[in-house]
């Protein structure tokens, strides 16, 4: 094999390895603790969860009503009036999947979360 091969090949490994340490280093970042609760676009609440006391917050829409619990420092949606109950199914929040309530247009994300808010 000619040396300039040897010598791109090698690069092109270092950068291929750099992109994957790069991609788990933005995957694996801690999230932090701030939470934010938004209902069509506007942000109802924002909550650092290590701050919070266990509580529940009744959040309505349109006749129907969602409820969040925040419990030893993590928030989930527990009751809901929608149809499907995909929000109470998602479970407790995470860093990768934000708790969404559609027919009620409520997000719940981490406020470092690059989701857009508005679901309508």
């Amino acid at each position: 094999m000619i040396r300039s091969q040897k010598f791109w090949i090698c690069v092109c490994a270092a950068v291929f390895a750099l992109s994957l340490i790069w991609c788990a280093a933005v995957l694996l970042a801690p999230h932090g603790d701030s939470v934010r609760i938004s209902q069509d676009g506007r942000v109802l609440y924002t909550l650092d969860l290590s701050k919070e006391k266990d509580r529940r917050i009744e959040v309505e829409y349109q006749g129907r009503k969602n409820i969040i619990e925040i419990k030893d420092g993590r928030i989930r949606m527990l009751e809901a009036d929608c149809p499907d109950h995909v929000c109470i199914h998602t479970g407790w929040l995470s860093s990768d999947i934000p708790i969404v309530c559609l027919p009620n247009r409520l997000v719940i994300e981490f406020a470092g979360s690059d989701l857009d808010a508005a679901v309508g």
